[in-house]
């Protein structure tokens, strides 16, 4: 992937264009690329930085200074589990640790298989449901280890159907 041959860097260049290549149009200019990228690769941000005269570390540090940014491709099915203190209190890391061994992988990356993302927030505003995860845009709450785990794997094998 090149930036001259990549048409999807031309919709990337269409934001910073319109709001004038100005350093303000940093993070909408990143909202696009991985709205069009699908995630925020070395590559693109590099790309960002020299069309808005930004030196890579700042892209790069607003790039992973916000939860909504991701630097890896996601999987087709998304949990995000809430890990902040209410949350947190109620078990929230133990539900972590099962999902980590259940699918192998820490938070913040895919399954091998590219089926499921694990992610963690620090706070989804919904205390009141702690602990509580959002499994492809539908939140879920009062969840225990198992509830979760399985939420998961009905999500990964709905998907096969």
């Amino acid at each position: 992937m090149t930036a001259k041959t990549d048409t999807r860097f031309k919709q990337v260049d269409r934001t910073m264009r319109k709001l004038g290549y100005e350093r303000s149009a940093l993070i909408e200019s990143l909202h696009t690329a991985q709205e069009v990228f699908g995630y925020l690769e070395k590559e693109v941000l590099r790309f960002i930085a020299q069309r808005l005269s930004l030196p890579y570390s700042k892209v790069y540090g607003v790039a992973t200074f916000y939860h909504f940014f991701r630097l890896k491709p996601q999987g087709k099915h998304v949990c995000v589990l809430c890990t902040g203190t209410a949350c947190y209190i109620k078990g929230a890391d133990k539900i972590l640790a099962a999902l980590e061994r259940r699918f192998g992988v820490k938070a913040g990356e895919a399954t091998e298989d590219g089926e499921l993302s694990i992610l963690s927030a620090r706070c989804f505003g919904s205390c009141s449901l702690a602990p509580v995860a959002v499994f492809d845009k539908q939140t879920i709450g009062h969840l225990d280890e198992a509830a979760t785990v399985e939420a998961c794997e009905r999500m990964c094998d709905d998907s096969e159907r």
